[in-house]
């Protein structure tokens, strides 16, 4: 009898019954270190901040949040009246606005009918997919946006089943409605087949659907309905997400999910309040990661009103809110009751799967452009990055100088080593490597699932690439406009430098995309790059009749003029070796006339490689030397005879 009372009652359960017990026989209960309070164990009985909602934009890249977000801003007052308006404003970094994606997760609120709606606006890039997860903490629902000709991707189903797990409600809105080769109802049907794949409960799965055109500010909740703004999508909000409830009442309670930087108040922590509430001037307690315990003084509060923070002298549970004056905090920590501190549960992430070496740089023209070069910079650079971005993972190596840097995709760490770049940082990097497990004495590495759209005629093409790489198609769907959708299951290993070939494969009209599916047992030797190298010999500057001369070897990467060093990669070899050459070779003058007039030399344009193109073509033996002005490829052992 006591085993089958003992199962039905929650751990959580059993210590409230322990201290009711305790206090009811008039014994006080022994003091201990606070335990976290459990997710499920919020929200009973205590009153809700109905003049709240908070939610989460989630969706796949490109499927238009940032630009439905730029028109919930317009449409709620946001704005005056003639105040110039640029596209996209959630998106403030400058390599967000150069890519046309969102990198980092953002805050911005606004009011609609005297309720205020705070809003996070997601990256759709699966990459980027640890900022999907920490700040699904923060609210109470999710606007899932799928574009109404590509359905339902990959990243859709990877924000989905996290939205899921948190058992957060729902409202679906179908996207691009206007687009010519829309199909709203077949999308519709799809994602109730995503929902019921990935195990949505009955109350999930009856979320409501909502049709818009995020470009023009328009959502209607029929295809028929005569719409001319986003009220129907505003009302949905208040009708389908909860209002925020207290967890505790009276104790304060605050989970850090983002980290910002101010010159004037130093580090800032944003975060929710689950229970309680906080002023300025108050003395809290920060539950640290490591299970200590630091009081501190509150500064100053911020809360979000449209793009900017507004100080505030207080707040109140259901809000997100920025705190400054805390030294040292981190993300996953909680701001709680100075007296008595109970802390949330942590945030839990996704293993990375994909890591890098990051070296000081050793070439021989080192230091010309970067002002940060030492490892020690680079040392801080990347801990400071860690503290921001809960998906990186910093190792010492046993090299000198070197670092192990794991993310989750190779765009990840190409867009910190483009920032790193573009704040004067040098270094040099490593080709990324997939991380392995060994479970049950079987070596695993990452099974991604691809999604490949593109025409017909390039079925295969594709397929071959793929099949190379040790792909498997899983499933293969034609939509019957000219292009098909095809699903692969492909080893991590198998897609370093597969973007770029693909591109060609296709002549640039195939779309590509990736999401981690599983672990997956080894696949063997995988072959990426079936060419050699074109490696200078010496050192000096590129000319063009060198370059003349040796054009018909290959592809060249560098221009007349460029200076070269021993052990530089200058291009591509058109046979599988690599090669010596001698690129700073100049035509000899003399006295004599020759029987022809010299030609003109013609130089094949050479290939300029982006950073992600040069991460994708170096071998094992080759490294990317990046500095803020240039984007070099050189041989590890730069020496030829030594090589």
């Amino acid at each position: 009898m006591a085993s089958n009372f003992n199962r039905d009652i929650e751990p959580w359960s059993l210590k409230a019954l322990e201290v009711q017990l305790l206090s009811w026989f008039s014994v006080s209960a022994p003091e201990s270190i606070p335990e976290p309070v459990p997710e499920s164990l919020g929200n009973r009985g205590l009153m809700r901040r109905e003049d709240i909602r908070n939610i989460a934009i989630i969706a796949h890249v490109d499927h238009g949040k940032t630009t439905l977000v730029d028109a919930m801003l317009k449409q709620s007052g946001t704005f005056r009246e003639n105040e110039r308006i640029i596209e996209r404003v959630m998106d403030n970094l400058e390599l967000e606005k150069e890519r046309g994606i969102t990198i980092m997760a953002k805050n911005t609120a606004i009011h609609y009918k005297s309720v205020k709606i705070n809003i996070v606006d997601t990256p759709g890039h699966s990459d980027f997919g640890g900022e999907v997860e920490r700040v699904l903490k923060m609210v109470d629902g999710v606007m899932l946006l799928v574009d109404a000709s590509e359905g339902p991707l990959p990243q859709t189903r990877f924000v989905l089943r996290k939205a899921l797990e948190e058992k957060l409600p729902a409202i679906v809105v179908v996207n691009k409605i206007d687009r010519s080769d829309a199909r709203p109802q077949e999308v519709v049907n799809e994602i109730y087949d995503l929902f019921i794949d990935l195990e949505a409960g009955e109350e999930q799965i009856g979320f409501p659907i909502l049709y818009a055109v995020s470009k023009q500010g328009i959502a209607k909740r029929n295809l028929s309905d005569t719409s001319e703004d986003l009220r129907p999508l505003f009302e949905q909000i208040l009708e389908t997400i909860p209002a925020p409830a207290p967890i505790l009442e009276n104790k304060l309670q605050i989970l850090v999910t983002t980290l910002d930087y101010n010159d004037y108040v130093g580090r800032i922590a944003i975060g929710r309040i689950f229970s309680g509430r906080i002023a300025v001037g108050d003395t809290v307690s920060v539950c640290k990661l490591d299970g200590s315990i630091e009081k501190t003084r509150i500064t100053k509060l911020f809360s979000f009103e449209g793009l900017k923070q507004q100080p505030v002298s207080e707040a109140k549970a259901g809000e997100i809110i920025a705190i400054a004056g805390i030294e040292g905090i981190s993300i996953g920590e909680t701001v709680a009751d100075a007296e008595d501190p109970i802390p949330l549960p942590t945030i839990q992430v996704d293993e990375p799967t994909i890591s890098m070496i990051f070296h000081a740089n050793t070439s021989p023209l080192s230091g010309r452009d970067g002002k940060y070069v030492t490892s020690r910079h680079i040392r801080a650079r990347l801990e400071k990055e860690a503290l921001a971005n809960v998906a990186i993972r910093i190792e010492e190596t046993e090299v000198m100088d070197s670092f192990k840097v794991s993310g989750r995709g190779e765009l990840q760490l190409a867009i910190l080593i483009e920032m790193m770049r573009r704040e004067d940082y040098e270094m040099q990097v490593s080709k990324p490597e997939v991380i392995t497990r060994t479970i049950d004495g079987n070596l695993m590495e990452p099974v991604e699932q691809v999604v490949i759209d593109c025409p017909g005629n390039f079925i295969g093409v594709v397929t071959e690439a793929l099949g190379r790489r040790k792909g498997r198609m899983v499933k293969i769907v034609d939509h019957g406009a000219g292009r098909v959708r095809m699903d692969f299951e492909v080893p991590s290993r198998g897609l370093i430098g597969f973007r770029s070939e693909f591109l060609t494969d296709t002549k640039g009209t195939g779309l590509f995309n990736s999401m981690f599916l599983r672990w997956g047992a080894w696949s063997g030797e995988i072959s990426n790059r079936l060419t050699g190298a074109l490696v200078a010999d010496r050192a000096g500057a590129a000319t063009g009749y060198a370059l003349y001369n040796l054009q018909e070897r290959g592809e060249l990467f560098v221009r007349p003029g460029t200076e070269v060093y021993e052990g530089m990669i200058i291009g591509e070899n058109a046979r599988t070796v690599d090669l010596d050459v001698n690129v700073v070779k100049e035509k000899k003058l003399t006295n004599m006339r020759a029987s022809v007039a010299d030609e003109a030399i013609r130089l094949v344009p050479f290939r300029d490689l982006s950073l992600e193109q040069a991460l994708e073509f170096i071998n094992d033996d080759e490294l990317v030397e990046v500095t803020p002005k240039t984007i070099r490829l050189r041989k590890k052992i730069l020496s030829g005879n030594r090589r």
